[in-house]
């Protein structure tokens, strides 16, 4: 039985990471995609582990060969997702996770009409903010233009099949579960989506906005 291709994004500090690296950590049937980029190798990186590494020239004849999902540039390196490597994997049986941001996955699901687009969201703003805190990457104004971003990334939500709430790793692997198996209740997208307007309602009201 061929894989799903699982396309995940989210709110910042959401898990969405997390979750991905123990999907694949704990289940045989789940991998990661693999991104092809222009940028150089650093440090231990591993060619078709951590990236295809590409010359501009090669990129821009996969572009021109339809060889992408999808592609974007990023502080002058272009970033995307081999089309080939995700199809092996399909048929292979693998689900294939490629956790990407929003303008990228609405992209992969016009192309690839199968892809199951998920969203995650934490419980709320105060508990987004703590994790931003808490994970010590950010300058307080980077914490607050990524709090800031949840607005426009909850209009993105709208778009996808399923928002889940990341309030434990296991609850969300057994969401993913039962979603690539059909039994998860859709209905509770409802119950999610609730969440989501709250924490821009909480935002916009402590931020003025």
């Amino acid at each position: 039985m061929e894989g799903k291709l699982l396309v995940i994004s989210g709110l910042s500090a959401a898990g969405k990471g997390t979750i991905a690296k123990a999907l694949v950590g704990n289940f045989d049937n789940y991998c990661l995609s693999v991104s092809a980029t222009t940028r150089e190798k650093r440090g231990q990186e591993q060619e078709g582990v951590d990236y295809f590494f590409k010359t501009k020239e090669q990129f821009d004849e996969m572009i021109k060969n339809g060889e992408l999902l999808e592609y974007a540039k990023y502080v002058d390196n272009y970033y995307g997702t081999p089309k080939k490597y995700v199809e092996d994997r399909l048929k292979e049986g693998i689900n294939v996770i490629l956790e990407i941001e929003m303008q990228g996955a609405l992209q992969i699901k016009k192309i690839y009409d199968k892809a199951i687009l998920i969203f995650f969201t934490t419980s709320s703003a105060r508990i987004q903010r703590e994790r931003l805190v808490k994970r010590n990457r950010d300058s307080r104004e980077q914490i607050e233009a990524r709090v800031r971003q949840a607005i426009i990334d909850a209009e993105y939500a709208k778009h996808y099949d399923y928002v889940l709430v990341n309030e434990t790793i296991e609850g969300s692997i057994k969401d993913i579960k039962d979603i690539v198996s059909g039994n998860y209740d859709k209905n509770k997208n409802i119950e999610a989506m609730k969440v989501l307007d709250k924490i821009v309602e909480d935002i916009k009201e402590e931020q003025n906005v």
